[in-house]
């Protein structure tokens, strides 16, 4: 049997909206915008942005933590989570944004235990902040906060499930994306082997002809299998 290793990432995929820009959207100044289109025009890395943007933030921990409590996530998730343990696959978040958000969002939605690669927040004082990089590299080709190509093994095949522009290097190395938002017309664009999907109710029925209707690399699928793609 195929093993799969599932790198999924979190604002945007796992979450409807994107964490760290509500954060910054509600407890920064405006020129966190400024900073962020620097980096979508690919001026900057994710790492600078990051470090740039978080610096800007003025909130207590009570007041960060009430945000992440009001996030909600894909209802669908927790069960995938299940089910995907459940076939012997192996997945983690795998995120550039915030761990402690994430680990408190998803602990809130029961879904523990899960591995979570993502930056770190750290207090500043009372109420100002700034972000460590545990898992960067500065041999990243993106220049991203959490390098995602990392945390790839090699003795198994790799599933990305992600959204936006931290997912773009790691999905054209990856043997197989669940791609929604800008990673799908990332994908679409480099001819890289996915499937869009907008919720992870559809994600089972994708994973489950995978081994048998994908080959490793290769965007060649059987005709049985096809009807199930919404695009390949």
């Amino acid at each position: 049997m195929i093993q799969w290793h599932i790198v999924c990432d979190f604002d945007g995929t796992i979450t409807p909206t994107d964490v760290i820009d509500n954060v910054l959207q509600r407890f920064a100044g405006e020129e966190w915008e400024t900073i962020e289109q620097e980096w979508l025009d690919g001026h900057i890395g994710s790492r600078e942005c990051l470090s740039r943007q978080l610096a800007l933030i003025k909130a207590t921990p009570a007041e960060l933590l009430a945000y992440f409590d009001s996030v909600e996530i894909d209802p669908d998730f927790p069960d995938f989570v299940d089910h995907v343990m459940g076939l012997g696959a192996t997945i983690e978040v795998v995120s550039d944004g915030i761990e402690q958000g994430i680990a408190r969002i998803l602990s809130r939605n029961y879904v523990t235990l899960l591995p979570i690669l993502a930056n770190r927040l750290r207090q500043v004082d009372q109420n100002s902040w700034r972000i460590d990089f545990p898992y960067s590299s500065d041999a990243c080709r993106a220049a991203s906060g959490n390098c995602k190509c990392k945390s790839t093994p090699r003795n198994k095949r790799v599933l990305v499930i992600g959204d936006g522009k931290s997912d773009m290097c790691v999905a054209s190395t990856a043997d197989f994306v669940f791609a929604k938002g800008s990673l799908a017309k990332y994908c679409e664009a480099n001819n890289i082997p996915h499937a869009r999907f907008d919720t992870f109710a559809e994600l089972p029925a994708l994973l489950a002809v995978l081994p048998q209707g994908i080959a490793a690399n290769s965007n060649t699928f059987t005709a049985d299998n096809q009807e199930l793609f919404h695009h390949v």
